[in-house]
């Protein structure tokens, strides 16, 4: 077994229960580990056999689009679409960060983490 990682993604998006995190936003780090099978990619060199990371980041940045109320409900998203189009995924491990969120608190930010086997 292996990982495939993407640390600190760093996307704005309009997440949140509040009406100003709607209108206004807020950046986000999202950190992404992926568990798979590195056997037939490591023999091969071929990408076709490998989880391809450009695909990953292209899905967390989607599913990111799309406005949720809950941090918790976006990290499913982006897990369920994961595990959907990788097959040789065996694991997800998602952060998604929500960078200074407008509450009361000197608080630099607030994850949500989701991990999630087949």
């Amino acid at each position: 077994m292996g990982s495939v990682i993407l640390n600190d993604i760093r996307i704005y998006a309009f997440h949140g229960c509040m009406e100003e995190e709607a209108r206004i936003g807020s950046d986000y780090i999202v950190n992404l580990e992926v568990e798979t099978n590195m056997e037939e990619a490591s023999r091969s060199d071929d990408l076709d056999d490998a989880v391809d990371y450009v695909k990953l980041l292209y899905i967390v940045k989607n599913e990111m689009l799309i406005r949720s109320k809950l941090l918790e409900h976006v990290v499913q998203r982006i897990v369920h679409q994961i595990m959907k189009d990788f097959a040789k995924v065996n694991a997800v491990d998602i952060t998604v960060a929500k960078q200074n969120p407008p509450i009361k608190g000197d608080i630099r930010e607030v994850c949500v983490r989701l991990k999630k086997h087949r």
